[in-house]
């Protein structure tokens, strides 16, 4: 077992609240067992709530040269063949939208904005308005709708 599996023991022998988790996976589906001190959950490794050993497990999936930062979905891929914990799928994207190299190398699907171009400067007051009225919303004073005016 690596040095992961020695830490998860630790936390899973040691944490009353994991212990408690354990039990409560066993009793709801009975696909929970404990093999050489450790939890599994269908036949993967069930890791505990512990913010540092998630996050060590996310980069080991995610950060080395030879699996390239995966995409959010190759990564869980990769995650759920061995690992399980509830918010898995959003611990990974989390991590995904936090690398910074993955944001930087993300290819873009949308259109390229076209130009702007700016309206001409009016003369006066009231020459160019806008109006926006929002509504329905809920009655105060009778009332159930804002107008807004823009000179």
């Amino acid at each position: 077992m690596t040095e992961e599996g020695d830490i998860i023991k630790k936390i899973q022998k040691n944490n009353i609240r994991e212990k408690e988790v354990v039990q409560a996976l066993e009793k709801n589906n009975g696909l929970t067992w404990e093999e050489d001190g450790v939890a599994y959950m269908e036949g993967r490794v069930y890791v505990p709530n512990n913010k540092e050993l998630r996050e060590e497990i996310l980069r080991e999936h995610h950060d080395p040269a030879d699996i390239g930062h995966p995409g959010q979905y190759r990564m869980i891929e990769l995650l759920k063949r061995t690992y399980w914990w509830l918010g898995l799928k959003e611990n990974v994207k989390k991590y995904i939208q936090g690398c910074f190299k993955c944001q930087q190398n993300k290819v873009q699907y949308q259109k390229k904005a076209g130009e702007l171009h700016p309206l001409e400067i009016p003369q006066g007051p009231w020459q160019e308005i806008s109006i926006d009225i929002i509504g329905p919303l809920p009655k105060s004073n009778g009332m159930d709708a804002i107008i807004v005016i823009v000179d």
